[in-house]
């Protein structure tokens, strides 16, 4: 029972902890940097909505607020079977060359998506969220890391704006993934984009999947084509945190189902004979981080039984029921969600909770391709 607590204990530090110091390590070996340069090709930005009439006016506004060559830039409004008067706000903005793909019936983002792409003309393409919003240079400082050749698509950095102003568990879980994304980069390439904003030269979006998590395949398509994915800290999205913990919830079971979906469509990538580093990477940061749930089970049920037999496990095993207890009491609304203490032990709990959730309805076979936008 020790051997298993001790070893649980070790792959949950290590999923979080572990990993990115061994980036550390490996980026003092070889640093890999992006060739970054003022670089204006013809780009078209494909915005996918659904049902979006109360933030749609907002995003269009922000779009048309971003620097870059007005003639060079295309902007495409996905809408995946609205509705409501999103369509009608669309059409509004058409004297702005803002241009409306109309699919009635909903068939999930990445149809939406891949639609798009086939009347897109840009030579890199742009994807955004209607609840992200962009800084004026972002657009035009994502574009400028396809000046290196090697870079085959780029993530934003995700800013989390709090309701209240205040640092809050997701944006502090948020800073953790930023952080382990630009590391990945330095060391050879991330695995997973930020779905709300992110860019991809056009050849890397030729296969693209309507069934399959873009962000993370877009990654993969460029690694396949001996490109990279990189992370630009001069690319920031902007959005509000969910206040609704159920449709936070539901969101990350969503995301991760739909990630475990490209991972095991994608297995090849675990062949370190063939995709060298870039197969360590995706190992930890992708199977590895989703096992940490089996992790926390056999560390607390291992706990449990040592704490029959020693003082200093029983002690241990107060501090992990005081840990979940936390997360418990956030989630019934009888602890303050805005207080830091209280609120990362949530937001972990929560995480590796969904994950659990979404390993339990992929192993019985659920899928997902629909989606719906999250009301923050």
């Amino acid at each position: 029972m020790e051997i298993v607590f001790v070893a649980s204990i070790f792959l949950v530090f290590f999923a979080y902890f572990g990993y990115p110091l061994t980036l550390v390590i490996l980026r003092t070996i070889k640093r890999n940097t992006v060739a970054k340069a003022p670089y204006t090709p013809p780009a078209s930005l494909i915005i996918t909505a659904c049902n979006e009439e109360k933030r749609i006016r907002d995003k269009l506004d922000n779009t048309l607020s971003l620097e870059y060559p007005r003639e060079k830039l295309q902007i495409i409004i996905a809408s995946d079977g609205s509705g409501d008067n999103t369509n009608e706000i669309v059409r509004s903005y058409s004297t702005h060359g803002i241009e409306l793909l109309d699919f009635p019936e909903r068939r999930g983002k990445e149809s939406a998506q891949k639609d798009a792409i086939l009347k897109a003309t840009g030579e890199v393409l742009v994807f955004s969220d209607v609840a992200t919003k962009i800084a004026p240079d972002g657009f035009k400082e994502i574009i400028a890391n396809f000046a290196d050749p090697s870079v085959g698509c780029v993530s934003s950095v995700d800013r989390v704006i709090g309701r209240d102003d205040k640092p809050c568990g997701e944006g502090f879980y948020v800073k953790y993934e930023m952080w382990l994304r630009h590391l990945e980069s330095q060391v050879f390439s991330l695995v997973g984009l930020s779905g709300s904003f992110f860019a991809a030269r056009r050849e890397v979006c030729r296969d693209f999947s309507g069934e399959m998590q873009s962000d993370f395949r877009t990654v993969l398509n460029s690694v396949r084509l001996g490109l990279r994915g990189v992370s630009d800290p001069g690319s920031i999205g902007y959005y509000q945190d969910i206040a609704d913990n159920k449709r936070e919830f539901d969101r990350k079971i969503r995301t991760v189902l739909r990630g475990l979906t490209v991972f095991f469509h994608n297995l090849e990538f675990l062949n370190v004979f063939r995709y060298g580093l870039f197969s360590y990477l995706y190992f930890c940061h992708k199977l590895l981080r989703w096992m940490v749930p089996a992790f926390l089970i056999t560390a607390i049920a291992a706990n449990a039984l040592l704490s029959f037999y020693s003082a200093g496990y029983l002690v241990l095993f107060f501090f992990h029921l005081l840990f979940y207890g936390f997360a418990a009491g956030v989630w019934a609304q009888k602890l303050p969600s805005s207080c830091v203490v209280f609120k990362i032990p949530f937001y972990f709990v929560t995480v590796n909770a969904a994950i659990l959730v979404a390993w339990w309805r992929f192993l019985r076979g659920r899928r997902m391709v629909m989606w719906a936008p999250s009301e923050r």
